[in-house]
C-alpha cells in the first residue's frame, strides 16, 4: 500500500501500511492510551516466527508510552488507527538490543512483526478528558438544537392560530354582510 516510512529518523522504526483503516477511525491518544493488538513477529533474518497471537486467536494489550513494550512498538503503534495492519520492522536498538531477549531471539536481532491495532480505550477509573469534553459540547448543541426546534413550533403554531383567527373574523364580516343585505331597501 505504499513504501514504509521511517519513524525515528534513522531506519531504526520502519512503518509500512498494510490495510487502511477508516479516515474516522480511533488512533492512540493521552485519553485513550491502552490498546488491544493482534501480531505475529519475525525475524528478519530467517522469517522465522518467535510470537504470535494469531495462534490461540488472543490479543495483546499495552499502554502506549509506557515503556511495557519494545521502543518500536511505542513509537508506531501511536501513529495507526484501529482497524489498520502495518508492517513494523525494528533495528535491535528499538527492539531488545544486544541483549536478544526474549530467549529464542538473537542478540542484535532485527524483529519484523505484522500489527493490526484493535482497540484503543481509556485506562480504567480515568476521567476521558476531550473525548467527555467533546460529547458534554455534543449535548448541549443538541439542547440547543431542540429548544430552537420548540421555539420554531411555537412560532409556526402562534402564525397558525392568527392566520385562523383572522380567517375567522373575515367569514365573520362576510357573514354579517350577506345577513344585513337581504331586504334592505326592499321593503315598499
Amino acid at each position: 500500500m505504499g513504501d514504509a516510512v521511517d519513524l525515528t529518523g534513522d531506519g531504526g522504526v520502519l512503518k509500512k501500511i498494510l490495510r487502511r483503516a477508516k479516515p474516522d477511525a480511533l488512533q492512540p491518544t493521552d485519553d485513550l492510551p491502552l490498546v488491544d493488538v493482534h501480531y505475529e513477529g519475525v525475524l528478519e533474518e530467517t522469517g522465522e516466527v518467535f510470537d504470535t497471537t494469531h495462534e490461540d486467536n488472543t490479543v495483546f494489550s499495552f499502554e502506549v508510552g509506557k515503556g511495557s513494550v519494545i521502543k518500536a512498538w511505542d513509537i508506531a503503534v501511536k501513529t495507526m488507527k484501529v482497524g489498520e495492519v502495518a508492517k513494523i520492522t525494528c533495528k535491535p536498538e528499538y527492539a531488545y538490543g544486544s541483549a536478544g531477549s526474549p530467549p529464542d531471539i538473537p542478540p542484535n536481532a532485527t524483529l519484523v512483526f505484522e500489527v493490526e491495532l484493535m482497540i484503543c480505550r481509556p485506562r480504567k477509573g480515568s476521567s476521558l478528558g476531550s473525548v467527555s469534553d467533546e460529547k458534554a459540547r455534543l449535548e448541549e448543541l443538541k439542547k440547543q438544537r431542540e429548544l430552537a426546534a420548540a421555539a420554531k413550533d411555537e412560532e409556526k403554531k402562534k402564525r397558525e392560530e392568527a392566520k385562523a383567527a383572522a380567517a375567522a373574523r373575515i367569514q365573520a364580516k362576510m357573514e354579517a354582510k350577506k345577513g344585513h343585505g337581504k331586504g334592505k331597501g326592499k321593503a315598499k
